[in-house]
């Protein structure tokens, strides 16, 4: 008869590392979701000043009505999990899957690391402002790339107040490291935002891991956000532990998330990533042809080429029009006679969104 020999095990788990949220806290909070799937955002559109008149009728200028953009953002994602934990497997484990901490682990090991990488991947894509560097960052240049970031910012009227850089860790090693750096900002004071460590030229450095910061093998090497250009609403967290629900004898953890995270068209320009070459989708090509009256676009391997016909940006625009794959043709004719603004952005699965390529066209009677 053979003896089976008892195998014990611990009565403590070794769970996955985990990160607390690197995002929360660093969003603008002005717009409300709440029972909503979509909200409309209007920015008006503002005139340029005119030479005042001492004579007529219209002394200050010709009035004309305010026009406006909308950019519509609609939530994408309605994420949830649904995890058992059988009493008698429990039991026999030493009762070390309690409940509660199980809750806890899946939401630090999964729910806040996908929510983290979805809301920065989709800043980066939506960037007002995506860099290439032909190198990666070095312990030389390093200071150089993000004070010419910041410099970008401040020129296109970015408040100070309210930036974040996210770093990879890796970045932030070669950040210690340099000369420039170490004489002038601070690493390692008091956090004043979520998850920052210090910071760089008055904004706040958050440190992320390296993948936080890619799309497939694209790697960008930091992101700048102004926290009043970036939204990340959630509409629904809620996550239950349920005690002997029916048909099981044990406990039933489930939750539901619903969330998107969003570029503001507005404010773009608060946000700036510094990506590496080759990491950007090529901006499609705009071509007019006159007899025919029709626009071709085309961008080599890109999945999608979004576009608008009326001069707005083709990525926060409510009017935006899609045409699937690298490339395709339409028809101007509706604008016979007239002049017609053409933008259009190109998308890719593995890479970060392209440029804004623009055309402005006299398209013939």
């Amino acid at each position: 008869m053979a003896i089976n020999l008892a195998t014990k095990y611990s009565d403590k788990i070794a769970s996955y590392f985990s990160l607390k949220s690197v995002v929360d806290g660093n969003t603008n909070n002005d717009y409300r979701f709440t029972g909503a799937a979509t909200v409309q955002i209007y920015t008006p559109v503002t005139q340029p000043l005119t030479d005042y008149s001492r004579t007529g009728l219209s002394r200050y200028g010709s009035p004309a009505e305010m026009q406006d953009h909308t950019q519509e953002l609609a939530l994408g994602r309605d994420r949830a999990f649904a995890i058992t934990i059988d009493r008698g497997n429990n039991d026999e484990q030493m009762n070390v899957k309690e409940a509660g901490r199980m809750l806890a682990l899946e939401l630090d090991e999964q729910v806040i690391p996908e929510m983290d990488r979805y809301a920065l991947g989709r800043f980066i894509d939506h960037a007002g402002k995506i860099e290439t560097a032909a190198s990666a960052p070095t312990k030389t240049d390093i200071v150089t790339k993000l004070s010419d970031a910041m410099v970008w910012l401040s020129n296109k009227k970015v408040p100070k107040d309210g930036r974040v850089i996210y770093l990879g860790w890796t970045y932030l090693g070669v950040l210690r490291t340099s000369a420039e750096f170490m004489g002038n900002d601070t690493l390692g004071s008091a956090a004043l935002r979520s998850g920052a460590i210090g910071s760089f030229m008055g904004a706040a450095v958050v440190p992320v891991p390296d993948e936080y910061l890619k799309k497939g093998s694209s790697t960008c090497y930091f992101l700048i956000t102004h926290k009043n250009a970036v939204l990340q609403p959630k509409t629904i967290q809620d996550y239950f532990v349920k005690q002997n629900p029916p048909g099981i004898n044990g406990a039933l953890l489930e939750g539901r998330f619903r969330y998107d995270a969003f570029v503001l068209g507005a404010k773009a320009d608060g946000v700036y990533a510094l990506a590496a070459s080759g990491a950007v989708q090529a901006a499609p090509t705009l071509t007019y042809t006159a007899n025919t009256k029709t626009l071709s676009f085309a961008s080599a391997s890109a999945s999608k080429i979004v576009y608008t016909l009326d001069g707005t940006d083709p990525r926060y625009s409510k009017s935006a029009l899609i045409i699937s794959g690298a490339s395709g043709t339409i028809s101007l004719s509706a604008f016979a006679g007239k002049t017609v603004t053409i933008k259009a952005v190109a998308l890719s699965g593995s890479l970060f969104t392209s440029a804004v390529a623009s055309l402005t066209q006299v398209v013939a009677a």
